[in-house]
């Protein structure tokens, strides 16, 4: 994707002794980038969300444990850093899934070749994001071919939180096939959920859109079930933290709502995901870890004055308490099917392993 006419991924590495990321935290009203040389360093912008999507935390950690292997490739840091980097976010299964593959990479090697073997991991683990993103991004593109062919007119579609380039190394999950179809002449618009309390939509998918030149609206979470029952919402797009062997989802706090509505309204209702994404050790969303987050993210909300200044504000009764669960999980039986690298299924078992029948 570019910025200002320049390409950027979400994710590069400065030599081998640094790593590059997007500061999310300061969007949509800055541009900024950051160096990272450590893996506290990645485990604090991970950690406060300064970057964020489950793709893209696996690549930023795998980063991060190249750099601590190359100040101490011995088996005690090695785990220690693993373990520590690991705890940042428990329900995204991207994050351990790219952690292991680096311990993997250099386990069984002697220590003076651990550093090189990290950091071409870490490469590979963003490189083959990047590609598998592209894929999905065909591969949603075919569904949404079919709508307009249907449809004949304008495609709506309504999405959820962030799942764009921003969420990944580039391309994005669910977003990937609107940006093909866009660029593809398809006509579209976008319903972007507002996605509190960290308002990701209004901040990151609607900056991302309107960069690209895509038509669109943010809408409050709530307004979601309105537009179905009128008519105005052709499907569903959102991404996903962890999918379970059954097909349930756990995706940003909210998705479950967005499903249930899009059922009772006949709406399409597709998660678009990595293979990285699918968690083969747990049988069914009851078992996925649900992070829980601060009650300030709920209880204060941050914008920008008509003067350009950048403020936190409270929002809430003072004194209430809040409570604040990242992620729900959708069952699978109110999901039409899965948009992957390696194509479109049916959210159950079988059709994950229809796709991937050697996991």
């Amino acid at each position: 994707m570019k910025i200002h006419g320049k390409h950027y991924r979400s994710v590069w590495p400065i030599g081998e002794s640094a790593f590059g990321i997007i500061d999310q935290s300061k969007l949509p009203f800055e541009f900024v980038t950051l160096e990272l040389k450590s893996a506290q360093d990645a485990a604090r912008v991970i950690k406060v969300m300064i970057t964020r999507g489950a793709p893209l935390i696996g690549a930023v950690a795998a980063y991060g444990l190249a750099l601590a292997i190359r100040h101490d490739p011995s088996d005690e840091n090695l785990t220690a850093t693993h373990d520590m980097l690991a705890e940042t976010r428990p329900t995204a299964i991207n994050l351990r899934w790219a952690l292991n593959r680096v311990c993997e990479s250099v386990r069984n090697h002697p220590r003076a070749d651990r550093a090189a073997l990290a950091w071409k991991e870490a490469q590979a683990i963003a490189d083959e994001d990047a590609a598998m993103c592209e894929a999905i991004g065909r591969n949603g593109l075919a569904i949404i071919r079919d709508l307009h062919r249907k449809n004949g007119g304008k495609v709506n579609i309504l999405t959820h939180c962030n799942a764009g380039w921003l969420a990944t190394v580039d391309w994005g999950t669910a977003l990937a096939p609107i940006y093909m179809a866009h660029d593809e002449g398809i006509p579209l618009h976008v319903w972007v959920d507002e996605t509190r309390p960290r308002n990701q939509g209004a901040s990151l998918t609607a900056f991302e859109l309107g960069a690209h030149g895509v038509n669109h609206t943010i809408i409050a979470d709530n307004a979601g079930g309105h537009y179905m029952q009128d008519g105005k919402v052709d499907m569903c797009i959102v991404g996903t933290d962890r999918v379970t062997t059954n097909g349930d989802v756990a995706n940003k706090i909210g998705t479950y709502l967005k499903a249930l509505a899009a059922k009772d309204n006949n709406v399409p209702f597709y998660v678009a995901l990595p293979s990285s994404t699918i968690d083969w050790t747990l049988k069914s969303g009851r078992d996925i870890p649900i992070e829980e987050r601060s009650s300030d993210e709920l209880l204060k909300m941050t914008g920008r004055t008509p003067s350009g200044t950048i403020l936190t504000v409270e929002i809430a009764a003072p004194g209430s308490p809040g409570a604040n669960p990242g992620f729900d999980v959708t069952p699978a039986r109110l999901i039409t099917g899965f948009i992957t690298e390696r194509g479109t299924c049916e959210a159950t078992e079988q059709g994950l392993r229809s796709l991937f029948p050697a996991a």
